[in-house]
């Protein structure tokens, strides 16, 4: 660790330990309680006991488990949260909330590193969430790197000698249904949503033409893709044929909630597609920390404009928002939750990827949610950036691979 405390079996064991403990525990606990008990075989080895087989739990480990320093993270005193510790290629420097995260190359790091070595003697991350300001500062020389690039602005940072670079993400785009609530428990009506949004429009206007749309959640990266199974097609005439079936000929009123974080003419699209069925919804835009709190309050808008990435393994994603007692859940499928039940503990690789393949079909049959596309991020780089390698999970890390 950059504190000088050895990274091993101990600051393992005391992570885990630490991560399933009731008064410390954080909201990814429960993709790790099949975790019953860890041995420190010696210093570079531990052992797992689970509870039951549990093949998604590798997966879990390297997009959720940050190792802690024991010592160091045991201290109260320490205030970890506020000033951590790690063991990567850039050590913690400053956090000033809501505006900037600060790094400094670690001189000592590994030089045979998978995860590569600093480009840069320091690192600062600025949120910054309007794209025209993110632009403008890399125009500028404000910023050397900017995320989320506005399609309609890649021309002009060329212009300006920099360089745009899509990179397709392990992800995907869509609006959660809440299926707890009418009209929406009703599988036409949630058919109809599908049927009613013009997706190839959207991707062609608002994404650059990056993308696919999707029949379901998965997208080609992910275990439980199936390219045999077409996406819904634009057909708003079945969509009002289906509305008129449910009882809704005459429309009705519900409300979208978006994230300030995320992109608003989205949502308006995608609003403005539903109207032309007879759909009118309000656009609710909401602070990202409001958003994250509110995913399971019934009282909460009944669609929600999301994305998830890193979904190599469908785990996560299906047990937190698609179970029926997941954490952020407002949806219930028997069927979807059997075979889900038993695909978390099929070792076999290829019949797991069959049983994801058949919560799949469920999930497109019976939607829990507006499916759009897969994702891309599009990274603007200053003429000065030093070369770096972009990851498929879309985590922003200024290394570049040996």
């Amino acid at each position: 660790f950059h504190n000088g405390e050895p990274f091993d079996s101990r600051s393992v064991a005391f992570t885990v330990a630490h991560l399933l403990d009731p008064e410390t525990a954080s909201q990814v606990a429960a993709n790790f309680q099949v975790i019953k008990d860890i041995e420190e075989i010696d210093p570079l080895t531990v052992r797992f006991l689970l509870s039951e087989p549990a093949p998604y739990l590798p997966a879990q480990i390297a997009f959720w488990l940050a190792m802690l320093p024991p010592d160091y993270a045991a201290d109260v005193a320490s205030d970890f949260a506020a000033n951590p510790v790690g063991t990567g290629p850039y050590r913690f420097l400053e956090w000033n909330r809501g505006e900037s995260v600060e790094l400094e190359a670690y001189e000592e790091y590994f030089v045979e590193s998978p995860k590569g070595q600093p480009v840069a003697r320091q690192a600062v991350f600025r949120f910054v969430p309007e794209g025209a300001t993110r632009v403008a500062d890399l125009r500028s020389g404000g910023a050397d790197l900017i995320t989320g690039v506005p399609v309609d602005q890649v021309e002009t940072i060329r212009s300006d000698g920099g360089t745009v670079t899509p990179v397709p993400v392990s992800g995907s785009a869509w609006v959660r249904i809440a299926t707890d609530v009418a009209p929406f428990d009703d599988v036409r009506v949630r058919q109809a949503l599908n049927y009613a949004i013009d997706v190839r429009a959207i991707i062609d206007a608002l994404a650059g033409g990056f993308g696919q749309r999707l029949p379901n959640f998965f997208d080609p990266t992910s275990m439980g893709y199936d390219p045999s199974l077409a996406p819904y097609p634009y057909d708003p005439e079945r969509a009002k044929a289906l509305l008129a079936e449910a009882g809704l000929g005459d429309g009705f009123t519900t409300t979208l909630t978006v994230s300030n974080s995320d992109r608003t003419e989205l949502a308006e699209a995608i609003g403005g597609f539903l109207a032309e069925v007879g759909i009118t919804v309000e656009i609710e835009v909401v602070e990202i920390a409001r958003f994250n709190e509110t995913w399971a309050d019934p009282e909460a808008a009944p669609l929600r404009l999301a994305s998830w990435r890193g979904i190599f393994d469908p785990y996560t994603l299906l047990s937190l928002v698609i179970a029926n007692t997941g954490y952020l859940s407002r949806h219930e499928n028997d069927k979807v939750q059997a075979l889900m039940d038993q695909a978390a503990v099929e070792t076999d690789e290829a019949a797991r990827a069959a049983l994801y393949r058949e919560v799949g079909q469920v999930l497109h049959e019976e939607p829990a949610a507006i499916y759009l596309y897969d994702l891309t991020a599009l990274y603007g780089e200053s003429p000065d950036m030093p070369a770096w390698t972009p990851r498929p999970d879309a985590f922003t890390i200024p290394t570049h691979q040996r």
